[in-house]
């Protein structure tokens, strides 16, 4: 016991190695607050496009769609950061990562998206149009509001998997939290740093998990 203790539970180690995981942790906050709305955008183009009657936007926005979500994403930001400079396109680490969560999440929020919209009748459209609204208006004011609602559990077990997937962002060396923790343990030689860092992701994801909870025994009620 006092073996793993010393080794994953360390107090003192954990200490000296806080302010560098916070620091990791600023990082992994900032980079959820601009991929997930920016993934989220692109889903609702992807959405939309893809329920576009003209087949020369909605085809290749399905190919857009099930090439990204069958190309590994840890693949796909490898090949941005160390892979488009030999293209002469050089992007630093966090736009890397950016670029790459892009691309992989505004496909999975669109399947999402494209499915809460598809829930609505066309009824609903028929109506809003009826009373004067234009298709734009229709849509964002009726259609999307009702179409979030339904697939609101669906979105936010996604975001969980966005943050999840940030740790990724490690293997291009951006400063995020697991990247921290990984630092302070090669110093330290000891698993504590990656405890705590662990511990920080569950302070993060564990309450909107119970909120992820609360809303599907709500529905399903």
């Amino acid at each position: 016991m006092d073996i793993l203790v010393e080794n994953f539970f360390n107090l003192a180690i954990m200490q000296s190695a806080l302010p560098t995981v916070l620091t990791g942790f600023g990082m992994t906050l900032l980079l959820v607050a601009v991929v997930v709305p920016v993934g989220f955008a692109g889903g609702l183009l992807v959405a939309l496009v893809s329920g576009a009657r003209s087949r020369l936007l909605r085809w290749p926005m399905i190919a857009y769609v099930d090439f990204f979500r069958a190309f590994p994403p840890l693949v796909l930001l490898i090949f941005i950061h160390a892979g488009l400079p030999f293209a002469g396109i050089d992007l630093p680490a966090f736009a890397a990562v950016t670029l790459a969560f892009f691309l992989n999440t505004s496909c999975y929020y669109g399947e999402i998206l494209r499915a809460g919209i598809e829930s609505i009748g066309k009824g609903q459209m028929e109506a809003a149009r009826s009373t004067g609204l234009t298709k734009l208006l229709a849509m964002t004011n009726v259609i999307l509001p009702q179409a979030v609602r339904n697939v609101l559990p669906d979105l936010i077990s996604n975001t969980l998997e966005v943050v999840k997937l940030t740790s990724i962002a490690s293997v291009v060396a951006l400063p995020e939290l697991l990247y921290s923790a990984e630092m302070a343990r090669s110093i330290s030689y000891n698993a504590s740093p990656i405890i705590l860092a662990a511990g920080l992701y569950l302070l993060l994801l564990w309450p909107v998990v119970r909120l992820l909870s609360r809303l599907e025994h709500r529905l399903a009620a």
